[in-house]
């Protein structure tokens, strides 16, 4: 419950480009390509597609969106790893070079760490992008998500 509330007092207060409030989440997805040519719509026949469908590998989308400003970025990748992940928040903190902290409301994935940053990038740098990005975790850290918590 704290969490969430940490999360809704972020979103209520205004708006400060200096200290910018950032959504992220990712979501696992299936492309798949079709195997028969599907039948075009004609008069009074809508189009129609087979069932059958040829499986291409899988892919992780991951988005970033400031709601506040109506922003969003969406970022395709071929896995969802801990590099993945500072890959992202690095690409959002580049986004914001004048912000002194840059707030990320985001679920507790194994991935979502700062430690990814460290995975990701030489010492330096991966201590430069953690000073700016602060966490805020919608549900507490070592919860599972489809757990109630409270």
């Amino acid at each position: 419950m704290a969490a969430m509330e940490d999360a809704l007092d972020l979103y209520e207060e205004p708006y400060d480009p200096k200290r910018p409030l950032v959504c992220f989440d990712e979501s696992p997805k299936q492309p798949i390509a079709e195997v028969r040519e599907p039948l075009p719509a004609e008069p009074g026949t809508p189009a129609r597609y087979d069932t059958e469908y040829e499986r291409m590998g899988v892919c992780d989308l991951m988005m970033a969106c400031e709601p506040k400003l109506g922003f969003r970025q969406v970022d395709i990748t071929g896995r969802r790893t801990k590099i993945e992940f500072a890959r992202c928040m690095k690409q959002i903190a580049g986004l914001y070079p004048d912000a002194t902290v840059i707030r990320v409301v985001l679920d507790n994935l194994n991935t979502h760490k700062i430690a990814s940053l460290y995975e990701a990038f030489p010492a330096g740098q991966a201590r430069e992008l953690a000073r700016r990005l602060d966490f805020h975790y919608l549900c507490p850290v070592g919860t599972p998500q489809n757990m109630e918590v409270g």
